[in-house]
């Protein structure tokens, strides 16, 4: 049995459409920016909360750890009981978790909330993006892509800055307050005007969901604690040598069965494949980015939290900005010329930011590189996206978006980690050794985003924009 869709207009778009867009977006927004918002929060958290220096980066992680390993279930949970249902209850479980992470009197209920607000996160996000290749069509559905795709990739940014203006105007418990208001509007607001997509009648496949939720979480695990604790601690090594296998298993089992949680045929495609190896390239640069600059404006410059959070403001508008012009660039040139202009001006931005030093001032040395990376999002997610989602079945897009997504939270821990890694190989003490460990971060940075170009000149192959 499946649920009737109704018919569009005529130009793509389906009665109530403009507010059926901000509604996902919306949900979008919200829980992308919570990956970040909490980062200038951190050191009211730890004072009000009683947190211990080692237990703080937890606040960030339980959130990212629950996202990034229930994703490619909560996509395919919405493929086969219906999008718009995960959706709410998705939105509803995030409210919820957000009032009581807000009103925490202690460490451990602060902790328990975000990993529930992860938890629903992952019901949610998944089929948003689904639900915009159900709502729209045509040139419609490249620009609410385009709006879907400058949220995933300047989402973090909103977070800090968001998080800056909360903390530093009214208090940390704000950071999740926000939450609550925004939550219950969507959740009225969605039955009424987001089309429900066909639902596949199929069995869940229990294997893979076991086998994706056990790996992908304890591999986002051996990330996480690598960036806090070293890749050489027990810890990081025993999430490994758990992930592995189990990970190897998953595949096994996909190959397998009938109806897989995670259909490998999605990876048949050379020109999506090409695009997941961007989705998850591009935010191990971008994660590293929000986190040293923000270090670096706090600890060398000496930046409050508000200051800090409108530093990014550069970024965050233009990355929005390019977005909105992307899919008229995309219909004009094709998708590939825009990701490889998308890389440069990334590659350009994190590069420049290797020449930062203590004593830099944020005009000359941190305004250009946000002008670049702004851009630079703004034309790297949209089409990368738009790549990823093209000609997906219907049945088959909550699990497309559910790994799209969950790459960028991997790949965000794995960035993190590994720039983490390189920071501490040189970085000495006082604000010289911080911003001399900064500057091996970002070329670290750096080096990666050399990699997504050469995925994008080797692997993606060029459509004419008219078949694009």
């Amino acid at each position: 049995m499946t649920t009737t869709v109704p018919r569009t207009t005529g130009t793509g778009r389906r009665p109530y459409a403009g507010l059926a867009l901000m509604v996902i977006i919306t949900c979008q927004l919200m829980l992308m920016l919570d990956s970040t918002v909490v980062t200038v929060a951190l050191p009211q958290i730890r004072t009000a909360l009683h947190f211990s220096p080692a237990s703080i980066a937890w606040v960030m992680d339980a959130y990212s750890l629950a996202f990034g390993g229930l994703l490619l279930l909560g996509g395919r949970i919405g493929d086969l009981y219906g999008r718009r249902r995960l959706f709410v209850a998705g939105i509803a479980l995030f409210t919820l978790a957000s009032l009581v992470g807000g009103l925490s009197a202690n460490a451990g209920m602060l902790l328990a909330a975000r990993v529930v607000q992860g938890v629903a996160a992952a019901l949610a996000a998944p089929s948003a993006l689904a639900l915009i290749v159900t709502n729209f069509d045509g040139p419609a559905r490249v620009r609410a892509i385009a709006l879907y795709s400058s949220v995933a990739g300047a989402g973090g940014s909103v977070g800090l800055l968001l998080g800056g203006m909360l903390t530093a105007w009214v208090s940390w418990r704000w950071v999740l307050f926000i939450n609550v208001p925004i939550g219950i509007a969507l959740v009225v607001l969605a039955p009424l005007v987001v089309t429900e997509a066909p639902r596949h009648r199929h069995r869940l496949d229990l294997a893979g969901a076991v086998t994706a939720t056990i790996g992908v979480g304890a591999l986002a695990y051996g990330f996480l604690h690598a960036a806090t604790a070293g890749w050489d601690a027990p810890a990081t090594l025993g999430a490994f040598a758990v992930a592995v296998p189990v990970l190897v298993a998953f595949v096994l089992v996909e190959w397998r069965i009938g109806e897989p949680l995670l259909p490998l045929s999605l990876f048949a495609d050379r020109n999506r494949t090409g695009g997941y190896v961007n989705m998850l390239v591009l935010p191990s640069a971008m994660f590293g980015v929000f986190f040293f600059v923000s270090q670096y404006l706090g600890l060398v410059a000496h930046y409050d939290a508000l200051r800090t959070g409108l530093a990014f403001l550069p970024l965050t508008v233009l990355a929005f900005a390019a977005a909105r012009l992307a899919p008229r660039l995309i219909q004009r040139y094709g998708a590939k010329p825009l990701m490889v202009v998308g890389a440069l001006l990334l590659g350009s931005g994190v590069g420049w930011l290797t020449r930062l030093d203590a004593g830099d001032g944020y005009w000359t040395a941190l305004f250009g590189p946000m002008v670049l990376l702004g851009l630079g999002v703004g034309c790297s997610f949209v089409p990368a996206s738009a790549t990823i989602l093209r000609s997906v079945p219907q049945g088959d897009s909550g699990a497309a978006s559910g790994t799209l997504q969950m790459l960028q939270q991997i790949g965000g821990a794995l960035g993190l980690a590994a720039l983490v890694t390189a920071y501490g190989a040189v970085a000495g003490t006082g604000t010289t050794g911080l911003a001399h460990g900064a500057s091996a971060a970002f070329a670290l940075g750096t080096a990666l985003v050399a990699a997504a170009l050469l995925n994008i000149l080797f692997v993606i192959r060029h459509r004419h924009p008219t078949t694009a």
